[in-house]
């Protein structure tokens, strides 16, 4: 997760941004996308991208899914 040092802020200000940045910045970093020279969406469709990118991926799954399920209305968003 990518801390923000005093008044920093996302210029995206929708659900699941925190998380969609910080996968987005991971992906970047990667082997794949630094030496291969691929896109993310390449690295992500050819699964070779570390484990820390494949739980960021399963944590903005679950946020986008928990926004259509009404069952989560009540309990919250997943992720941050």
């Amino acid at each position: 997760m990518m801390r923000y040092e005093g008044n920093e802020k996302l210029a995206d200000e929708s659900s699941c941004a925190g998380v969609r940045a910080d996968l987005k910045m991971c992906l970047l970093e990667s082997e794949c996308c630094r030496l291969d020279k691929k896109t993310p969406r390449q690295c992500l469709q050819d699964n070779s991208v570390p484990p820390e990118c494949q739980v960021l991926r399963n944590t903005f799954y679950e946020c986008k899914r928990s926004l259509l399920d009404n069952r989560q209305r009540f309990r919250g968003r997943k992720g941050y």
